[in-house]
């Protein structure tokens, strides 16, 4: 009686374990109970069996583990659970839209560094050069890349600058 009891458990507990590894990521429900079955195989055939008992089950414990796994992978069962399906498309964002280096648009966000910028009245995703750029800013195309464009702020003649920067020259 003894031997059918810690065989059950084994049994329960391989079942609970194999379902964690293949079925259930992470660690789950399926998992614990594996090992405490494990767990209690083995203490249930060192205190009411023997010690020598305690170590045939477990290590047949870990045999059965073993030659579980290694049947449920060489079965089909894992063909039938695997995604086989091949990705062969690819999503180009500017597909369709004329865009040049020197072409000015505003921004729709703020481009921290990423975000969107309107130009030609397409939204497109644009990537600041150096800094944060806020909402509502023109800015320029430094460079179209293959999924979004380089941007910077657009540079806007200051009067009062352009006056400095005349004294100076003189």
């Amino acid at each position: 009686m003894n031997a059918v009891i810690i065989f059950i458990m084994l049994l329960i507990a391989v079942g609970l374990l194999l379902v964690e590894i293949f079925l259930i990521p992470g660690i789950s429900v399926a998992g614990i109970g594996g090992l405490l079955f494990l767990g209690g195989a083995v203490y249930y055939a060192y205190a009411y069996v023997g010690s020598t008992a305690g170590f045939l089950t477990l290590v047949a414990a870990f045999v059965m583990l073993a030659v579980a796994i290694i049947i449920f992978i060489r079965s089909k069962a894992l063909e039938k659970m695997s995604l086989k399906t091949d990705i062969d498309s690819k999503h180009d964002p500017l597909e369709g839209i004329e865009l040049k280096e020197g072409d000015t648009g505003l921004t729709c966000s703020r481009l921290a560094p990423m975000g969107k910028i309107q130009v030609r009245g397409h939204v497109v995703e644009a990537k600041a050069l150096d800094d944060f750029i806020d909402q509502d800013v023109e800015v320029v195309i430094i460079k179209v890349q293959s999924t979004n464009v380089l941007v910077e702020r657009k540079a806007q003649a200051d009067p009062e600058s352009e006056i400095s920067n005349h004294s100076l020259n003189n």
